[in-house]
């Protein structure tokens, strides 16, 4: 018999690369639990509770009588989220499974290797600090309760939609790819040589399977991240590679972003507190608890893979002429900075 499973979610960049591999799974039953928005990407086979996981008493009533092996929040953000999946869940699971973040790690980054005992402190990023304190609860239910848990924290992690940059707008990718194209300069943060990792969600997808149902991830959190390791002008390099472009990148110090982005832009949290620094992933512990785990799509496969399908469907891009003249603005006011001082 197949063990159940139940994600709340699953169709977002993360959990999609997971509801695939699990709607072939010979091991796992999956029923997603989402208000439908994307029912396209439901592969067949995986079932669908359509529901809104704000509506407490609502969710509560169609979850009556089930029980499940995993269950794995995929929207929780705020440790309100957590407590309301506790109150649902603590006696109809056998694991609940919460997605964190790495940005969560400790900024400034005193070290770039990474490991899950790495302090957890971002003053730069609220979102991170939500995330960490929805970790804090859970640690708290099973410490003293037995609330079988198990914190996973991605990095960036991308799928075949959205191409992973740094510096970008409120519509996503195509802006940066379109400006590419076009022979105009792309903001970098910095000088272009801190290193990232970047995971597709199809390698994320084997070490979080390997979790669900095991029992050395209870009450345990783990990274899973891609073991490749660029910096970003290798990165924008790739990118303008696989577009056939001249990569024209102008590079702008990240504060001086943050500064000038408020309060269109969160450059703070997405660069002071996460993309600016050095980041090198130790995945040991991932490793150990499920031996067969390896990233196998390396970021030129795997952005060649999401650029050819960006430019082979036309809703995907999405321009974003706000960003653009921005962009424009701040590398003008940067030229005029440069020439005023060489006067």
């Amino acid at each position: 018999m197949k063990k159940k499973a139940l994600f709340i979610g699953g169709t977002g960049t993360i959990s999609t690369g997971i509801t695939r591999q699990l709607a072939r799974s010979e091991e796992w039953e999956l029923t997603l639990l989402n208000r439908g928005t994307r029912s396209e990407a439901v592969p067949d086979g995986v079932k669908v509770i359509q529901a809104d996981i704000t509506d407490e008493v609502a969710v509560a009533a169609k979850l009556a009588g089930t029980q499940w092996d995993c269950v794995c929040d995929f929207v929780g953000f705020v440790p309100a989220q957590v407590e309301r999946d506790w109150r649902l869940f603590r006696d109809k699971t056998k694991q609940y499974m919460y997605i964190s973040s790495a940005s969560a790690y400790q900024k400034p980054a005193v070290n770039p290797f990474i490991t899950e005992s790495t302090p957890l402190a971002n003053p730069h990023w609220q979102y991170s600090r939500d995330k960490i304190a929805c970790e804090e609860f859970l640690l708290e239910k099973f410490r003293t309760e037995g609330y079988p848990i198990t914190i996973i924290r991605p990095s960036h992690t991308y799928d075949e939609r959205r191409v992973p940059l740094a510096v970008h707008g409120k519509m996503g990718s195509w802006q940066v790819l379109k400006r590419m194209q076009e022979g105009k300069p792309v903001i970098l943060h910095g000088d272009g040589t801190s290193q990232w990792t970047l995971t597709h969600n199809s390698d994320f997808a084997k070490g979080f399977i390997g979790l669900m149902g095991n029992p050395h991830a209870i009450g345990n959190a783990f990274q899973i991240t891609s073991d490749e390791t660029l910096t970003w002008r290798q990165i924008y390099e790739i990118i303008a590679d696989v577009l056939g472009v001249e990569a024209k990148m102008y590079f702008v110090p990240s504060d001086f972003l943050d500064a000038v982005g408020k309060p269109t832009y969160d450059f703070e949290g997405e660069l002071l507190g996460d993309k600016s620094w050095c980041v090198l992933f130790d995945n040991k512990k991932v490793k150990r608890a499920v031996p067969d785990f390896r990233c196998t799509t390396r970021f030129d496969q795997g952005v060649r893979r999401t650029i050819e399908n960006i430019l082979a469907l036309p809703e995907l891009q999405v321009p974003d002429p706000e960003f653009d003249a921005w962009c424009d603005r701040v590398i003008a006011a940067m030229e005029n900075a440069k020439k005023s001082l060489l006067q």
